[in-house]
This record gives structure tokens, sequence and C-alpha cells, in this order.
């Protein structure tokens, strides 16, 4: 904890010398002490001593001070109507910040204004639009550990919970992999994540707010008992003890950010409530983990799934592929796969389209479903742009029905409500036809909830205020009682409409004026030249400069009726509004069950755009039957190919027999484009989307690994190479027969030798001992000579042609190995001065003649070393080698004696590095 956020010590050693006010402010200190308590002061949220200096520096807003009995303190505010922008930069800081509102009224209490904790912001719990964005989710996770003593998860299972509070989308998984949870974390990039006893947090990103969390929260009836208040039985919906503990701790961590009663608070005596010294259950940061009245009650469907139901992509798989976020911006931030294909017209749509690009399919009738709807929609011009029409009307149902549950939707949120559910026929005819099983489904899911939109349309204005306590929101014969009061209201203000021309004529004061203010109600005002002719029945209210205002008994009468009317009409209307949004509230799973239809028809409705727009075709999905298709005719990388005048279409071709493709060119000749662009359209495929090609025939596969690309760890201490070996062992570990691996110039961050060995071994086990379809692009051409040693392996190559000294690359991929690298060519297209261009050609001359010189010496002597270099010399215990030192024996016999066909790349590392040393002794 931040001893700055919690309770002011000076006030702790003194807290009943306070004043009430400053009591409260130490209290909810105290109780929230892992957040900034926005205090709420009349129209401005304050913080308070150490805070204060904080938030001051933090937000760069003026740091006053306040003075009472305990001395003075430094103070900082920011007003309540701008205070969503101010939040944001809090959290973006790494705060989490409790929000103290006034939950009375000034004026019905004598004594200090009662305040409350009503939510607690965090980056993972957000709820207000203002702070989230809306194409994407934004989800807190939660991780537990398996324990020995459940049944059927051992000790090393660890489950994760993911749960968007704005949506209600609640998702669980597990595995007994480490690896396997930090991908699903990757996937799905919570913004905050509570942990429980002993679970680990190096599974999240660094811009990840991890907490650990009450133990209490994590054990398992605890959490089972919370997760039945959500769900009947949830040991039918989870697969483990590790999944109810991570589930219900979840539950209870969203819970206690919506600002409940906490279970600390029940049965206290009054005294106990009047003083505060009631004992609340907290976690170690301050967290109070039991609510009663916090219920999330728009949190209707939890989802267990299992990783290996979709197309896994971790975190270097998401980068490298540029998912979400391009790799280099380039001016261009949207140069993405996402970038591409997001044509969707709501909010909806938009997070459906992520969410399948997160999780592509490996079931072929899936996809084919998909892949039916998507062809239908984009042969239907007219259909598809009509509905892109209509779902541009469409609100966030998600968040939406997600307010109104937790009670902070106002008028205008239900009017929303009422304009989305108005598209929902239209959008329905335009389905009426469909054909593809898919559509159809669809089509009978859209429910136009009717009864819903009716009761908005009677109870709500057409341009409610945003104000729900202040009137104006209910429609006019929607309630008897509130249309009398309402008539009330009107015809005494009618009333005294006509007062004034009344009084003029009875005073024959023409300038006499009827007015009203806030602090003196209703009067009558005369001028100081005509008081001599006010009549007796006028009582005088207030005393202006040049003139005098009155009342009349009868004035002072409707005035009463009017006021009280008005409020009344407002608190009726209040209640009102009230019953309209708990009604709706009940409506909840068929709000959320029409917004998933049609978010999936937006997303189904984008991906056909794009295949109609640029001119993608719908891919042959393949059943696997022991082989593993991958052609691709004329195919091209979606994101570069927008952003380029031209783009040179390439074929792939790989299957069991021809997995291994060696991809040689230099620098600038497309090999990265290349890899990148076949996995992206492998991943494209198995989304449900058409493609850009003009052929395609794909069987799914289970995963797709790259090794795209140098960078180092900085703040890990790690080298590029370390970082490259790091993600090559994890490709070696895990790949097998149904996986796609991209390697891209593996080796380059060591010593050419040590490189070249590095990536012939690796080649020589994916090739042997893996079986995955592999594109590895390297400069280290002695690889190419593998494609003649191994069975599946083959080489393709990019053309380069040079014309008068310059370098012209074709961009097209052939058979074969490259005839050169041209990299002092290439340095001369990029630009490097003349003069070092041309000391490198030189030392390139150099090095080639050396070469020469000493391939004949080589061949002089070959058959000489070839027949002496591991026999015995004379009976003697060592032998000869090429550069006239001795090779002992047993280390010869180890050499002969070592399986190299069955060590993996880095066991073969290991024993030439123990033999070298073994020499060297």
């Amino acid at each position: 904890m931040d001893p700055a956020l919690g309770p002011p010590e000076a006030m702790a050693t003194k807290r009943d010398e306070l004043t009430p006010m400053m009591a409260q402010y130490h209290d909810l200190c105290a109780r929230y002490d892992d957040a900034i308590v926005l205090f709420q002061v009349g129209d401005f949220y304050e913080t308070f001593c150490g805070a204060a200096e904080r938030t001051a520096r933090l937000l760069e807003i003026a740091l006053t001070s306040r003075e009472d009995n305990t001395g003075e303190y430094p103070m900082a505010g920011i007003p309540i109507d701008n205070a969503e922008s101010y939040i944001e930069e809090l959290l973006e800081a790494g705060y989490r910040v409790a929000v103290a509102d006034q939950v009375e009224e000034p004026g019905e209490t004598s004594g200090v204004v009662e305040r409350a904790v009503t939510r607690v912001i965090t980056p993972g719990t957000l709820t207000e639009d203002e702070l989230l964005a809306s194409d994407d989710n934004n989800f807190v996770a939660a991780i537990a550990r398996g324990d020995a003593s459940d049944s059927g998860s051992g000790d090393g299972e660890l489950a994760l919970a993911l749960l968007d509070v704005s949506t209600g989308d609640f998702l669980a998984t597990s595995s007994t992999s480490r690896e396997s949870v930090a991908d699903e974390v990757s996937r799905f990039a919570p913004a905050e994540a509570v942990v429980g006893p002993e679970a680990p947090t190096d599974v999240f990103p660094t811009d990840c707010m991890v907490t650990p969390y009450d133990e209490v929260a994590f054990d398992r009836d605890r959490a089972g008992e919370k997760l039945a208040t959500y769900f009947r039985n949830p040991d039918a919906l989870l697969a483990s003890d590790a999944e109810i503990r991570a589930c219900g701790a979840l539950l209870s961590y969203a819970e206690y950010v919506r600002g409940g009663t906490h279970e600390g608070e029940r049965g206290e005596t009054d005294d106990e409530a009047d003083t505060g010294e009631a004992d609340a259950e907290t976690n170690d940061d301050g967290i109070d983990t039991e609510a009663d009245d916090a219920h999330l009650e728009y949190i209707t469907h939890l989802t267990r799934y299992d990783p290996r139901e979709y197309l896994l992509l971790d975190a270097v798989a998401l980068r490298s592929l540029e998912l979400f976020e391009p790799r280099a911006v380039h001016g261009q931030e949207d140069a993405t796969l996402i970038g591409v294909l997001d044509e969707t017209a709501s909010a909806l749509g938009g997070r459906k389209l992520r969410d399948w690009l997160r999780r592509p399919l490996l079931e072929p009738d899936r996809i084919e479903a998909r892949l039916d709807a998507v062809e239908e929609l984009t042969s239907a011009v007219q259909t598809r742009e009509r509905l892109h029409d209509r779902l541009r009307e469409v609100y966030d149902l998600e968040r939406l029905i997600g307010r109104i549950s937790r009670e902070r939707a106002n008028a205008r949120d239900l009017r929303s409500l009422r304009d989305t559910l108005a598209v929902v026929p239209d959008v329905r005819e335009g389905l009426a036809d469909a054909d593809c099983d898919r559509l159809r489904r669809l089509h009978a899911a859209l429910d136009p909830l009717t009864d819903v939109r009716e009761l908005i349309e009677d109870a709500i204005v057409s341009e409610p205020p945003i104000e729900i306590t202040e009137g104006d929101i209910i429609a006019e014969g929607y309630d008897d009682d509130l249309d009398e009061l309402r008539g009330t209201a009107r015809d005494g203000k009618q009333w005294i409409d006509d007062l004034e021309e009344r009084e003029r004529e009875r005073t024959g004061v023409g300038s006499l004026k009827v007015g009203y203010n806030s602090v003196h109600g209703y009067y009558i005002e005369v001028t100081n030249p005509n008081l001599e002719s006010v009549p007796d029945d006028y009582q005088r209210r207030q005393t202006l400069k040049n003139s005098e205002r009155f009342v009349t008994p009868e004035l002072k009468e409707r005035e009463d009726q009017i006021v009280g009317a008005e409020e009344r009409a407002d608190e009726r209307e209040y209640e009102l509004f009230c019953e309209v949004r708990r009604e709706i509230a009940d409506e909840v799973e068929r709000v959320q069950d029409l917004a998933e239809a049609l978010a999936t028809l937006d997303a189904l409705v984008s991906l056909s755009s794009a295949a109609a727009q640029y001119d993608y075709c719908r891919p042959e999905i393949v059943e696997r039957d022991g082989s593993q298709t991958l052609e691709i005719e004329g195919g091209r990388h979606p994101v570069v190919e927008r952003t380029q005048e031209s783009f040179v279409p390439n074929d792939a071709r790989f299957e069991r027999d021809r997995r291994l493709a060696v991809i040689t060119g230099p620098n600038m000749s497309g090999k990265s484009t290349y890899m990148r662009q076949v996995a992206q359209i492998v991943l494209l495929a198995q989304v449900g989307s058409f493609v850009p090609a003009s052929a395609a025939r794909i069987t799914p596969v289970d995963r797709i690994f790259t090794r795209v690309g140098a960078s180092d760890d900085i703040a890990g201490g790690r080298s590029t190479f370390m970082v490259e070996m790091d993600e090559l062992a994890t490709i070696l570990r895990e790949a097998d027969e149904h996986s796609l691996v991209l390697l891209d110039e593996v080796g380059r961050g060591t010593s050419t030798a040590d490189g070249t060995a590095i990536a012939q071994a690796i080649t020589e086990h994916l090739h042997d001992a893996v079986g995955a379809t592999t594109l590895f692009a390297t400069h280290h051409h002695p690889l190419t000579e593998l494609a003649d040693d191994l069975k599946a392996a083959f080489t393709l190559h990019f053309e380069v042609d040079q014309v008068d000294g310059e370098v012209v690359f074709h961009h097209e991929i052939a058979p074969g190995a490259a005839t050169g690298s041209y990299g002092v060519e290439v340095a001369t297209a990029a630009g490097v001065p003349g003069s070092v261009v041309d000391r490198a050609r030189n030392l390139v001359a150099d090095a080639d003649d050396s070469e020469l010189e000493a391939g004949a010496d080589a061949d002089a002597d070959a058959e000489t070393v070839e027949d002496t270099a591991l026999e015995p010399d004379d009976g003697s215990a060592s032998t000869a080698t090429a550069d006239g030192g001795d090779v002992p024996t047993d280390v010869a016999a180890e050499l002969r004696a070592l399986d190299l066909a069955h060590l993996t790349p880095v066991e073969a590392l290991t024993e030439l590095d123990r033999l070298k040393q073994l020499l060297e002794e």
C-alpha cells in the first residue's frame, strides 16, 4: 500500500479530535487504503494531506490548504462535472480510485452530510463510456492454483477467469502449463488481475495491474457459494475446483468495486455505525471481500472453454502477425489485420470481430458455417449494404443493459435502447430470405423485444434530459397521479401568468411585473415611484434599489401549490423511472441474446464487406486425413497491399511430403512479407473469412509459431540472441505436425559459424522430429543444401536482377536457392554513402579471393585429413587432427557414439560444448 493514499497519519493519532467531515474522510481512507479516495464536497471531489500532494502533482492541479482545529493540511480537488478525464489520468498512472459521494442532501440533515464509496474504479473494472474503448473488451482476470486435495485437479493446475464488468462477458479455462495460461493472458490482454495464494504473477505483462487478493475469496467453499448466487450449479459449468476458486474470487472482486455493503458491516450496533469501529473483512490491501447488495444481475453467462478448441496464438505470434498493433507505425496506426477487416457498424460488432481474430476456429464445420454466411452476404450486395446501414443505428446493447442493471442508466440510455430495438424489425427483414443455416438462425435470434420497446415509448419522453431527478423524463399519459400533479402545477402557473394583467388593472400601475427567483419564489414587483398605489393586502418580500417586491396571501397559497406539486411530480417521476428501469433490467438475458445476434451479424457483414472490397476468395477447408494441406494461389499480404500502390501476388504449396521451405533472397526482396502473408491467410481462413488470394486450400492448423524480427529485452537483461533462443525453445518444445512455423534469420545474433550450425540443427529437428509446416527464411546459404538431404524440405528464393549496378526487386518467389545476397547493392539502394559502399565491394572481393585460395589448399589435403582425423596414429591414446593437434581417443569414441538424429538442437549444442571443454583441458 502507498502510505500517501491511506488515512493521514497526523489525523490517525487524534481521530477523536477531527471534525466530523474529516473523520469521514479518515475512515474511508482507512477502509480503501489501496485507492485514492475522491471525497465529494459540494461540486468538487477533494483529496487531503499526502493524497492531495500526489493528485496535485499527477493531475497538474492547484494544491491549496485547509485549516481546522487539528491544524493546516494540503487539499486538492477536481470538479465533479469533469471528473472522468482526471480519473482516467489516475488510472493510467497505476492507481485505483474510490469515489465517495454524498448520499444525502445537505438540506435534509442538521449535521455532517453522509458520504459513502459508491464505486471503486480500477483499470480492469471500468464501466464508464468515457473511459472505455468501444471496440474492444476490457477484462479483469483472476488466477488460482490447483490444490493437491482438489478432486480432479493436480497440484500444478492453474485456472484463469476473465470478466468484462462493462458487458458481463465471463470466461474460464485452466491448464497444467504455465506457458498455456500465459498465452491465454496474451490473447485477451486483461487490464488488471487479482491472484490467489501461490499463483504466479509473471504470466501478466508489465502494463497489467496485478494485486494479490484475499485468500478467503479463493476458498473453495466460499467461491462456490458466490458462484451459486449467479449460476445454479457451478460444478456443472466448470471443470475443476481451481476454476471455481478463480471465478468465485473474481465475482467477489467485481462486487467490491461496485461499492456495496460489506460483510464486516452486517449486524453492527448503532454505536459501531456512529463511530465506524466495526471491523470489515478485508485483505492485506484493504479490499473488502464480501458484498451482499452488490450483485451484478447482468452477469448471466459463464463460458468455460479449452484453449485447444481454438487456433493458439501466443504473445509473440500476435505481435509478429500484427493482428491488433503494428510492429512499426510509419504514420499508419491502423496498419494491422483488424484495421483491414474491421468494417463493422457497431461497437458490438467490433468487439465480436476482435474476439474471432483472437480465437480462430479449428473445426471445419464451424469454419464452413461462417464462410457460408460470408459468401451469401458477399454476393447479396444490396442486402449487405442495407444491413450495414441499419446496424449503424445500433447502440452498445451489452454496456447499455449493464448500466441499466447496475442502476446507473439515465433516461437517454433507455431511449438509446428503444432506438436500437426499433431497428431490429428492419434487420430481421433483411435476413428473411437467407439461404444458409447461420443466417437463418440469426434471423430467428433477432428478438425485437416489442414489449420492452413499447414500455420505453410509453414511459419516457423522446428527448429526455440527462438528470433523472429533476423531472421532464416521464411521458404525458403514462401515470394518472403524475398527470394530476402536473395539472395542478400547470393550472397554478397559468393563474400566475394571468395575475400580472389582473394586478395592473387593479392597481393602475402599468409597469407592475410578476416574476420568480429560486430564493424568494414568486413576487409582484413595483417601482419606487408607484409604491403609493400598492394595495393594503400586499406584503413586502424584498427591497431593491429602484423597486419593492411583494406577495399576497393568495399568491403565497398558489406558490405553495405549484412548488409542492412540482416537487411531488419530480419525486413521482423518479419513482416511475426507477420502476421502468428495473422492469427492463428483468429482461437482461433477452437483451444480451439480442446483442449477441446483432454482434455476430455485424461481424459477418464486416467480413463480407472486406471480401467484396478487396477481392478476397473463399478458401476451401480440407479435413485432416493424415496430411496437412496448404495451397495458396496468388496470395497477397492483407495489410501490406492496402499500404502500397501495387502488390505482387505469390503462390504457396505445402503438403505432408513437402512441408519445410528454406527461403533465400536479399534483404528487402520480400521474404518476411511472404511468410507473414501465408500465416495471415491461414489465420483468416480459420476465422471464417475470405482470404486475399485467387484460390486457397487449407487444412486447419492447431497453432502458429513465429520467430520473426529481432528485439532486445533490456528490462529483463536479455540480448537479441537470448530472446531468439527462448522463442525457439518454445517452438521446438511445443510445435507438432499440425503447427505452422515461421522462422526468419535464425542465428544471426551470434557468430556466422555458430548461427549456421544452430539454424541447421533446428531445421533438421523441425523436419525429422516435429513435422510442422515450416517457412524458414535465411541468409545462411549452406542451409539450402539440406533440401537434398531432407526428404520433405525444398528451397524457394526471391528473384533479383542487377541493372547498371543497381539491384531490382521483383518480389516474385521461385523454386531453388538464391545465387547471391546482393548485400552491397541493397546498401546502395538504402542510401549508404558511396565511399562506404566502394570499400565494402573491395572487402568482399578480397574475401572471395581468400576463400578460393583456402579452397585449393583444402582440396590438396582433404584425403589425408579424412583418412587420419579420427583414427589412432601409432597405437597411442590420441588421434591426429587437421591442424596437427591431438584428439583423445575417448573423445573420438564419444563423437562416434553420438546419435545425432535423435538429439534436439539444444542437446546437440550442449554435447558439442562439453566435448570442446574436454579438448581444452
